[in-house]
Formats: structure tokens, sequence, C-alpha cells
């Protein structure tokens, strides 16, 4: 990723137990965005939320399975984000529930590699 240069942020909610086979989804496109060489992906689970079916869901520590609210976010240059998000298209959309997608623009003033150089 380019300081200075069009970049987007890539944000997919769904819920924090969509499964893709046996594994959770949003485990799922976070590995695949690694694997593509993007810049960055961050999943946050909420607390509480609705979508389109405007069933609440929330987080009660007495239940067994957490059903709440999650957001994946990617960061990387537009092209990228873009081509990215047309190889999971078919997966979101062949999801049993529903999920929303975003792009948007943003300003990226920092990038900072925490790796060593050799």
């Amino acid at each position: 990723m380019k300081i200075n240069s069009t970049n987007s942020l890539l944000r997919i909610f769904l819920s924090s137990t969509d499964q893709v086979k046996q594994d959770l989804l949003s485990e799922s496109i976070v590995l695949s965005a690694r694997k593509e060489g993007l810049a960055g992906a961050t999943v946050f689970k909420g607390i509480m939320g609705f979508g389109a079916s405007s069933v609440l869901h929330s987080y009660k520590f007495w239940e067994i399975t957490d059903k709440v609210p999650a957001v994946i976010e990617i960061i990387d240059e537009e092209k990228k984000i873009r081509e990215f998000y047309e190889t999971i298209r078919l997966q979101l959309e062949s999801m049993r529930y529903g999920c929303l997608v975003t792009i948007e623009s943003i300003e990226v003033l920092m990038f900072k590699s925490g790796r060593k150089k050799d």
C-alpha cells in the first residue's frame, strides 16, 4: 500500500457465526486477504445490532453461541480492494443469511510495517 495514493476501505457486515463449509466466514475472508497480500484486515465483534431482517442480535453471557454482529475491515489500494472483492463476491452472495458490503476512499497517513528488514 502506498501513502498518498488512492486507497480504499472494504467493510463487510455479517454475523459472527456465519460459516463457509466448516470455517467461520470472517476467518476465511481474513486469511484470503492475507494470502492475496493485502495491507491489512481486522474483524470487530459487536455487542448489538440488526440488519435487513430487523432481527436484533445481542451479546448475552448465558447464551452458548455468540451470534453477534461482526464487521471485517480491509484496507489497501483501491484496485487491489476491488479485485479482492470480486474473489469473495460469490461466496458472500451464496450466504444463507444477509450481509452488507461497502467501500470507501480513505487517506492513509501512516503505514509502518513492524517486520524486520533483512
